[in-house]
């Protein structure tokens, strides 16, 4: 296997290498390739020729070196098997061979089957619905049994190890320092006290990273895309992010996705009190993330502006609202 530089993992995966990683499948490349939103891993739509020469496509998704095990990655493959099994709308892998998880020249990487479809209009309080039934059908069949080697959604994870990071990095500007640490100080307390207030929730299987970008809207309803992110959590991580604007609206939108999601699964209320904690989690993650990424060429030409005074001031002040928000009553379903 080819040895890979940490910093930047990408660097031999060429045209060449990725049209011939697909050829090694099984897959004839006709030559058409585009690159897909992804900065994780790096993911391609290629047209291909099938056994009647009839033009197509597939994408195709690299998996970042280092990041999950090859035992995490067909948990993530065998979730959505499971799912599609069960006539769940994902976008499972391809199994080529009975074979789901590929190598070519050191990168791991998956064959996908191209789904096409648009963006959900979140503000239909129909297609919210819509959206919540078939997430609870997900959180049922993720209920069933936990994962073996994916790891969970908590707050040392997502919550303490970033802002540490962040803290022992040169990225915050050294006047910004004391007020970084003492805003995310603040907010991990915060967060852990809303914890304490949810009590212990069930933690089941998750998409993880349910935002709308990963859910794609045709007229037959919605399907799902991209289970990288699948983890244990509470079942509310993967409605939070589909709220959006003030106080109302959250609640108007909450209200809608409920009343599809408890068509199929009950919803515990207490995990009301982490919706904004996971919000939290969530922005200091990022922001970690960034950092931890940004040798990688892509992020610093992506993201221009994290690396920069104005970003730090506007983190904090971010992360502040954020303590205010922690501490408010919950929204919760009309």
């Amino acid at each position: 296997m080819r040895a890979m530089d940490a910093l930047t993992p990408y660097a031999s995966l060429t045209p060449d290498c990725i049209l011939n990683a697909v050829d090694s499948a099984g897959y004839r490349c006709d030559g058409r390739m585009l690159g897909l939103n992804s900065y994780e891993n790096r993911v391609y739509q290629l047209g291909v020729e099938d056994e009647n020469d009839i033009a197509s496509f597939l994408v195709a998704k690299f998996y970042r070196p280092e990041r999950w095990t090859d035992e995490q990655i067909h948990e993530e493959h065998a979730f959505a098997f499971e799912l599609d099994e069960a006539e769940i709308p994902v976008v499972a892998p391809l199994r080529i061979g009975q074979q789901s998880l590929h190598e070519f020249e050191g990168f791991r990487f998956a064959l996908f089957p191209r789904r096409g479809g648009r963006a959900p209009e979140l503000d239909d309080p129909e297609v919210l619905e819509w959206i919540g039934r078939f997430i609870a059908r997900m959180h049922a069949r993720g209920a069933v049994r936990p994962f073996a080697h994916r790891p969970s959604i908590d707050i040392e994870t997502f919550g303490e190890w970033p802002v540490s990071y962040l803290l022992d990095s040169a990225f915050i500007p050294a006047d910004l320092l004391d007020a970084y640490r003492a805003a995310a100080n603040a907010a991990l307390d915060v967060v852990r006290d809303a914890y304490a207030r949810a009590g212990p929730v069930d933690t089941i299987r998750l998409h993880g990273d349910c935002h709308a970008s990963n859910i794609l809207w045709t007229d037959d309803g919605p399907h799902f895309v991209d289970l990288d992110d699948a983890r244990m959590g509470p079942a509310v991580q993967d409605l939070w992010m589909l709220l959006s604007g003030d106080r109302a609206s959250m609640t108007r939108q909450f209200s809608d996705v409920l009343a599809g999601y408890e068509d199929f699964m009950d919803f515990d209320r207490r995990q009301l009190h982490l919706i904004e904690a996971l919000r939290t989690l969530r922005i200091l993650h990022y922001a970690g993330w960034l950092a931890r990424r940004w040798e990688d060429p892509a992020f610093p030409a992506a993201f221009p502006w994290f690396n920069a005074q104005r970003f730090w001031e506007e983190h904090i002040l971010q992360i502040k609202e954020q303590i205010a928000a922690v501490q408010e009553a919950p929204i919760g379903p009309l």
